[in-house]
């Protein structure tokens, strides 16, 4: 065994172990908490830790009347209530109604056959036999033959209805006034949470009078919904199953 070789099972074995004792401190923290409900997350700030850099042209400065009462781009007489700042909050109204439904079907089927022989050629054809064996036969030196097949089918069927609303935390405003929003909303029933996120950029022009934005009109849109709890563990394969998809190569 060269050394090579020894080296790489070692790596191998080693990283084996240490994904095991991950596992087995994820399935200990697990089984502590057996019987408690699912924790909600702590508030925390929703501002990103880097701020976003785009191209942006120069921020434009709002002209104001000094002789009226009325400013450019207001909903309301006196004030504009829509959000604008860092920290205002909006409502982000959720509605998705996606279908696709793709089917595939690929068939394929091949055979082949060859065969070659030397019968007569100025007598040389019994010198084979010397070579050989005397089973020898001259007229079926080769003979050979092959066939596959192959046959794939596939179809996605998806259908999904989402309708929330949430309310989001405006979190940066960009040089030419767009503003980054970012929310998150959660929900526990018994033993089971429900997590809305929301996050991506929107046009102050798109937000309504009554301070709602759409989430199709949302850029960089990214929306999760999902769950955690013990409805969700059940739907989850076991770490055994997932570990034995990850390292199976057939």
């Amino acid at each position: 065994m060269s050394h090579l070789f020894k080296a790489t099972l070692g790596k191998g074995a080693v990283a084996v172990l240490i994904g095991l004792s991950l596992t087995a401190c994820n399935a200990l923290s697990r089984i502590s908490q057996i019987g408690e409900e699912p924790k909600l997350s702590k508030i925390e700030n929703p501002a990103p830790p880097q701020p976003i850099s785009l191209p942006m042209p120069a921020p434009q400065v709002a002209e104001r009347q000094p002789n009226s009462l009325w400013r450019p781009g207001s909903r309301a007489f006196l004030k504009d209530q829509r959000a604008d700042q860092i920290g205002d909050l909006l409502t982000v109204v959720i509605q998705i109604a996606d279908e696709a439904k793709v089917s595939n079907t690929t068939e394929r089927t091949r055979a082949s056959a060859e065969g070659a022989g030397l019968s007569s050629f100025l007598g040389y054809e019994t010198e084979l036999g010397r070579v050989f064996n005397d089973n020898l036969n001259p007229a079926s030196l080769v003979d050979a033959d092959s066939s596959s097949s192959s046959k794939g089918v596939g179809s996605v069927d998806r259908n999904e209805s989402i309708k929330l609303r949430v309310a989001a935390l405006v979190t940066q405003v960009m040089p030419n006034g767009n503003l980054i929003i970012s929310g998150r909303q959660e929900v526990r029933v018994n033993y089971e949470v429900r997590e809305l996120l929301v996050s991506g950029m929107i046009r102050p022009e798109d937000i309504t009078s009554t301070n709602t934005i759409s989430y199709d009109q949302i850029a960089e849109a990214r929306i999760a919904y999902g769950g955690r709890g013990q409805l969700s563990d059940v739907q989850q394969p076991r770490y055994g199953q997932q570990l034995y998809d990850i390292i199976f190569p057939f």
